[in-house]
């Protein structure tokens, strides 16, 4: 089952069991993933979908650390719900020590030494934790094992 599929499974069985919260959710994914479909005039496969809904997530965590910086504990546990929902339909997310290892493993195979091949070593690693990894983890472990 895609994606796509499995959202509007979700979607309907949000509706049978008149779970409000987790309805907007995802009519709300839905309708960003409707926009780009429209915008690029045809269907997303899975990995498209997985870019939205990565996009999703890294706007909902940046918004939850500005409410949280604020005070705004009633928007920082809604967007906190939201993320729960969110994070059903990702990948199984990797452990550090497995990111670290992907890492270094690239990097070998690149023959990066210094910060200088971070965009090539970037370049080559993204497709590998594409969706199962926080690229700002995967930032900061670039930088520490090139520098």
């Amino acid at each position: 089952m895609s994606l796509s599929d499995r959202l509007n499974e979700d979607m309907k069985q949000a509706m049978k069991s008149q779970d409000k919260f987790k309805l907007s959710v995802i009519r709300m994914v839905r309708s960003t993933i409707k926009n780009q479909e429209i915008d690029l005039k045809r269907a997303l496969d899975d990995n498209e979908v997985l870019d939205v809904l990565t996009r999703e997530i890294k706007q909902r965590k940046d918004s939850l650390q500005e409410f949280t910086k604020a005070g705004r504990d009633d928007l920082a546990d809604s967007l906190k719900a939201e993320l729960v929902i969110l994070a059903e339909y990702m990948p199984q997310q990797l452990s550090e020590e497995e990111v670290k290892a992907i890492v270094q493993q690239t990097i070998q195979q690149i023959g990066a030494s210094s910060k200088a091949d971070m965009g090539k070593v970037m370049t080559a690693l993204m497709p590998q934790v594409k969706g199962r990894a926080d690229g700002k983890l995967i930032n900061q472990l670039v930088q520490q094992l090139l520098g």
